[in-house]
């Protein structure tokens, strides 16, 4: 799960950096603009939620080591 999650998380990350050079800041919510900015948006909700996933796991095998 781990490297699961650290995979996604480096994709995630590329696609803010694809999507970031395809922005066009005169017109930010036309066009192509507006598709990058919501991926970049759903990008960094992927990141978010993983790190998340990753968190309450190391909490589980914790609790589970306590037990």
């Amino acid at each position: 799960m781990k490297y699961f999650t650290i995979l996604v998380t480096i994709i995630a990350l590329g696609l803010i950096v694809y999507n970031a050079t395809m922005l066009d800041f005169d017109n930010l919510f036309e066009g192509k603009s507006i598709i990058a900015l919501i991926t970049i948006l759903a990008s960094l909700c992927a990141i978010a939620l993983l790190q998340v996933l990753r968190l309450s796991k190391r909490v589980d095998q914790k609790l589970k080591g306590r037990n």
